[in-house]
């Protein structure tokens, strides 16, 4: 049973679901939107949302941070210096998820996921 379990596996090895989340945060902070599955939409949510959180203070050990998670220097500068700032007033929510349509290769439901 996977009651109260905290995360999605997605079919994927950790040290693999770590690098899948880590480089959609590195193209939704490129884009701005970007489409892709939704269980992988639903769980890059939770990740970036605290991403953004940790980024909202500013200063240098949220770089740091940032940087920690995402390994990309133009990534974390955005997200620290453009993006956060945006969201200061905001106490989570900083993400969208519109569902788009079904993939016609294996019927897999998309989702455009987006920065409000």
């Amino acid at each position: 049973m996977r009651h109260k379990h905290g995360y999605r596996k997605l079919n994927r090895t950790s040290s693999h679901r770590a690098a899948l989340l880590k480089n959609l945060s590195i193209a939704l902070t490129k884009e701005g939107k970007i489409e892709t599955t939704l269980p992988k939409a639903k769980e890059l949510r939770s990740y970036y949302e605290k991403l953004i959180t940790k980024a909202s203070a500013g200063d240098l050990n949220a770089h740091r941070a940032i940087f920690a998670m995402l390994q990309h220097k133009e990534c974390t500068n955005t997200l620290v210096n453009e993006i956060a700032p945006k969201y200061s007033d905001r106490n989570g929510g900083y993400t969208r998820i519109i569902k788009t349509r079904m993939r016609k290769g294996d019927s897999a439901p998309m989702a455009i996921i987006e920065l409000v």
